[in-house]
């Protein structure tokens, strides 16, 4: 399965999983000049940005470890840009990680929410 069709076979299995934990979606694929949030929702009184990762083998980690330092900075910028969009600095945030890994059919192997991820 190529890089494009597994990253929105996992958006989409993100998102049904978020929603059977009681998020509700607000957006998805919120697009900025300097890139992209993947989910936006609702959770618990809070407004969560979501970041989905994945791969089809865990051979050189898995997928939510990806979620480094500097991806952790540039969605906290898309984030503050959202919040500025929307005029929501009141807003109480958090970021939530989700990482799913499948098998080489494209089936899901594994998929883990870190919810407060960073």
């Amino acid at each position: 399965m190529d890089r494009i069709k597994l990253g929105r076979k996992a958006e989409e299995a993100a998102a049904e999983y978020i929603i059977e934990q009681g998020y509700i979606i607000l957006e998805r694929n919120c697009r900025f000049h300097e890139g992209e949030i993947d989910i936006i929702a609702e959770h618990q009184g809070e407004l969560v940005f979501i970041e989905v990762r994945s791969r089809q083998s865990s051979v050189h980690g898995y997928p939510q470890e990806t979620v480094n330092y500097k991806k952790q900075q540039k969605l906290k910028r898309l984030a503050n840009h959202y919040l500025k969009l929307k005029r929501a600095w009141n807003r109480n945030c958090r970021f939530d990680v989700i990482g799913i890994l499948f098998d080489e059919e494209g089936r899901i192997m594994s998929l883990e929410l870190i919810s407060n991820a960073f």
